[in-house]
């Protein structure tokens, strides 16, 4: 006879523990907002599907100006240049050398009416209250509102250089910097920067080049952002000026995340003449405009936007 088979081992079919999912960080409490790298956080509504390849330059001051912006110009859009004006001047050639069309105002009134004509704004050194229009008796804020509904419907937004001394008292913009906010700097001088980073606004950028600004120290550190570029602290002599003790380990000069539903590409640097000049003899000028308008690209939906490895 043939041997009795085995008896067959019972099955274990009770349910099992779902597996744990990684923890979600997209959603920032204190800010409010979803913000990071995770597209998710970005609301493809199609808002901008029909806009032109355009941009916005503000460049409004309600505090300390800055010498590359020249003297404040007129109300309304695109109000005559001043010599001075370097740098918006630079960044509509910039922009024009890469086929983007760019109005510039330092109207409040105007940014908060024809923001969403545009597929990215970008806040150029413009610092202290530059969204609050005390010329008005209601709605004060209302380029705060219009700005925050940009991005909400999947807008672009690119802060450079004293944009980081803009709405301190506005937490909604802090995080839209990073969750970051300009503290002190040292003196103006060159160091070199470093690109830390794969991604659309940096493609064939060299790894490293010499560069001339304030860099900028920060208070709160930006996080839960994809870091583009650093720069070396080591050719930084000195480091930075008290009270602030510098970023030595790790000091940040360009980043991005998604925030609120739009882009936002930021750096710290812009402070000189000199890199916003065309043909410039300045160091490392012609890498940071190619950095600026890769970053302008990127943020208005032409090329990937912040993208994970």
């Amino acid at each position: 006879m043939p041997p009795a088979a085995a008896p067959e081992e019972p099955v274990d079919d009770r349910p099992t523990d779902p597996v744990a999912e990684a923890p979600d960080n997209s959603f920032d409490t204190y800010y409010n907002v979803c913000r990071g790298t995770d597209p998710k956080c970005y609301n493809d509504w199609g808002a901008f599907a029909t806009t032109p390849d355009r941009v916005l330059i503000y460049s409004r001051t309600a505090g300390p100006r800055h010498a590359n912006l020249g003297t404040p110009m007129g109300p309304g859009l695109n109000p005559v240049m001043n010599p001075d004006n370097v740098m918006q001047a630079g960044l509509v050639r910039m922009l024009k050398d890469a086929a983007i069309a760019a109005d510039w105002t330092e109207d409040v009134a105007v940014l908060g009416s024809r923001i969403n004509n545009y597929k990215a704004v970008i806040f150029a050194s413009s610092n202290r209250d530059t969204l609050w229009n005390g010329a008005v008796t209601t709605s004060n804020d209302a380029a705060r509102t219009a700005l925050r509904n940009y991005m909400r419907r999947g807008g672009g937004f690119v802060g450079l250089h004293n944009a980081f001394g803009a709405e301190y008292n506005w937490p909604y913009y802090e995080g839209l910097l990073g969750n970051a906010n300009f503290y002190n700097h040292g003196p103006n001088r060159s160091g070199d920067v470093e690109i830390i980073a794969d991604d659309p606004s940096t493609v064939d950028l060299p790894r490293r080049f010499t560069f001339q600004d304030e860099w900028y120290n920060l208070a709160p550190f930006p996080t839960n952002v994809k870091f583009l570029a650093k720069v070396d602290t080591s050719t930084l002599k000195p480091l930075t000026s008290p009270p602030h003790p510098g970023h030595a380990d790790f000091h940040p000069v360009a980043w991005c995340q998604y925030y609120d539903g739009g882009r936002a590409w930021l750096s710290t640097l812009g402070h000189n003449d000199h890199s916003f000049s065309a043909s410039s003899t300045g160091p490392g000028a012609d890498q940071f405009q190619k950095l600026v308008v890769q970053g302008v690209k990127s943020a208005m939906g032409l090329t990937p936007f912040c993208t994970t490895p």
